[in-house]
């Protein structure tokens, strides 16, 4: 399923808070991204932040699972992004505080 522009706008709004993100669509999913860094993904309209070391823990606490896919050899493959927490789709500031943590990651990852 595709990511719908509306769905787009809305997370753009919602990461207001944090900075002016940039959204493109790639893999039928989109990439978001702030200064050429990418650190959330949205699939099938469910936004996925960045994880790292120091926000691990925050995705542990509320048992939130880790993007993945299946491989062209049917293998499943993890990624370093994790679902956002749903009451982040109406609470802009707990949005801007995650974003933090997962753009902090996705820096931190490319290093």
């Amino acid at each position: 399923m595709a990511v719908g522009a509306e769905f787009i706008e809305f997370i753009k709004d919602q990461m207001s808070g944090f900075a002016p993100v940039a959204v493109r669509r790639m893999f039928g999913g989109a990439g978001v991204s702030y200064v050429g860094v990418t650190f959330a993904i949205i699939v099938d309209e469910t936004l996925y932040l960045k994880e790292g070391p120091d926000n691990a823990a925050d995705f542990d606490a509320e048992s939130l699972e880790r993007f993945s896919y299946s491989a062209k050899n049917r293998r499943r493959v993890e990624m370093s992004y994790r679902r956002a927490p749903s009451r982040l789709m109406d609470d802009m500031d707990e949005m801007t505080l995650w974003c933090r943590k997962a753009y902090e990651a996705a820096v931190n990852a490319r290093r």
